[in-house]
């Protein structure tokens, strides 16, 4: 464990968080998300179930081949079956072949789960705890034990739950982890009862709490108030029902409220947590505190203004502490401060007494009366801002476009067209192409005329597009908002179109792409 006075960071996203619906991770996923994780300061890192699956045991062969940083491997198991010795119990010998220089089992700490669950006396309970331990702490492995729904053992009989921490504890467990199982116990009631029990077991108290309550971060920090020097949880809380302990909350809280160093450089937080996201094939959760993109966004003019003056007026951390960094967004409910900061931000000249502001924030307004949103389409925002204050020249001037659509005489085959007239100077060009709905057939069509004179339009792609009905009252005659990711290599940004026709909304949002993109290129 970490030297007295501060907390080991146990990590059990390869494990725990990979029970959590939707969550699946490759081999591969799982020894680049282990590499991350070492390189970034986790203590243990608990990598899976090795009597579970196949691709568990690959991965404690393949993670040995890889530098984890100062984080040690933990494989995780169960105590050994009733009646049988835990050196024979073939998922113990699982665990011993692993490698791995922790090992963590888990027990039963509540007589209904011995009683209803295991279907054994409470005595062979005991025994099942007491010999696993100490057979894996005979193989030379720093034991673990979690001790399975703790905080409601306690409350059902609290000697019968302490009597399964003594008998991981006589037999050698390094830590012994209270674990909220079910995820419904208060904060009063897990500081209360952790420390209780760590004035029996003094320095080898752990915590595992789970967000049923929403509570699984609040537990955490409370059970470390009261003396727990170890912390499991997920990256971005991962878990089972509602998920875990949220790791990329509980690490800020200790570091920058708490005063205990955990992570040497926290400002790659956010990195971490979004590549486990992209890995996850999860959209990183834009409230998450600390490292979420609204974290530290700021709407309401007057926030705006008073940021502006001093950012510690509406921020309780320096956002590059976490590696994330203040948003200033612009919307109907602006100030003149939301705007000189955005075009600040954008690198766009703009003086506090400039006309131009208030013509801008007139402008946003009336946009989003309308049923424009810029809040996810930062590259539409600063097209308008570069339109208002003069400073844009367009990629192309539109003439027209047109779309058909025609099924063959079978029924079976639709064919969508697209035909656009761009004129280039003097030139007048008109492409025609084919795709799979009337919005791709004009994205290819346009990107056609335009592909000979800027051929970096090939390497741009369509990562998201979003209808929102804005009007529903009208029918399908309600107005319609169309939100565009585009990307090219690492960079992406959003575009916003909003019109009666849906073509012409998703038309105006693949333009501002586009010319989004092109002043990126010019400014390079």
């Amino acid at each position: 464990m970490k030297k007295s006075g501060t907390v080991a960071l146990y990590d059990t996203t390869l494990r725990d968080g990979t029970q959590g619906e939707g969550i699946s991770f490759s081999l591969i996923d799982k020894i680049r998300i282990a590499v991350k994780l070492g390189q970034f300061g986790m203590d243990y890192i608990e990598g899976g179930w090795p009597g579970s699956n196949p691709k568990d045991l690959a991965f404690f062969a393949e993670a040995k081949k890889h530098d984890l940083g100062g984080a040690k491997l933990a494989a995780f198991g169960s105590t050994r079956r009733a009646g049988v010795k835990a050196c024979d119990d073939p998922q113990i010998a699982q665990l011993l072949e692993a490698g791995t220089p922790v090992v963590t089992i888990f027990g039963k700490s509540w007589k209904l789960q011995v009683e209803k669950i295991l279907s054994v006396p409470h005595t062979e309970n005991l025994a099942m705890i007491g010999d696993s331990v100490e057979y894996l702490k005979s193989q030379d492995r720093e034991v673990f034990y979690d001790a399975e729904h703790f905080f409601d053992g306690y409350k059902d009989d609290p000697e019968f739950a302490l009597a399964t921490l003594r008998a991981a504890a006589e037999s050698g467990a390094d830590v012994l982890v209270l674990c909220d199982t079910n995820g419904g116990t208060m904060p009063d009631e897990i500081a209360s009862i952790t420390a209780k029990v760590e004035t029996l077991f003094p320095g080898r108290v752990g915590i595992h709490t789970h967000n049923d309550c929403g509570l699984g971060v609040a537990n955490a920090l409370a059970a470390i108030r009261s003396g727990a020097i170890q912390v499991q949880g997920t990256m971005n809380g991962y878990g089972e029902r509602t998920g875990n302990c949220n790791l990329t909350t509980v690490i800020p809280c200790l570091q920058l409220k708490m005063g205990i160093p955990v992570v040497s450089d926290l400002t790659r937080l956010r990195e971490v947590s979004h590549f486990v996201d992209e890995l996850a094939n999860c959209q990183p959760d834009i409230r998450a505190p600390f490292i979420g993109s609204t974290a530290f966004a700021h709407k309401g003019g007057m926030h705006v203004n008073a940021v502006a003056k001093t950012a510690v007026a509406y921020e309780h951390i320096e956002p590059a502490a976490v590696g994330n960094h203040q948003n200033i967004l612009v919307s109907e409910l602006s100030g003149r401060s939301n705007i000189l900061l955005k075009a600040a931000e954008l690198g766009i000249p703009l003086e506090k007494n400039d006309p131009a502001v208030l013509r801008v924030l007139e402008r946003i307004k009336a946009l989003e009366s309308e049923g424009y949103e810029f809040e996810a389409a930062d590259a539409s925002l600063e097209l308008l801002l570069r339109k208002e204050l003069g400073l844009h020249t367009p990629l192309f001037e539109l003439s027209g476009y047109d779309c058909s659509f025609r099924r063959d005489a079978t029924g079976s085959t639709t064919t969508c067209a697209a035909t656009v007239v761009v004129r280039h100077g003097d030139k007048l060009q008109e492409t025609t192409a084919e795709g799979d709905g009337p919005v791709n057939a004009l994205d290819a069509a346009l990107r056609q005329s335009l592909q000979e004179l800027h051929p970096w339009i090939i390497k741009i792609s369509l990562s998201d597009y979003k209808v929102r009905i804005v009007d529903g009252g009208r029918g399908t005659a309600a107005r319609t908002r169309v939100h565009i990711l585009s990307s090219e290599a690492a960079d992406s940004w959003g575009t916003v179109g909003v019109s009666d026709n849906i073509i012409e909304a998703s038309w105006l949002a693949l333009v501002d792409a586009l010319e989004y993109r092109a002043l990126r290129k010019h400014s390079i």
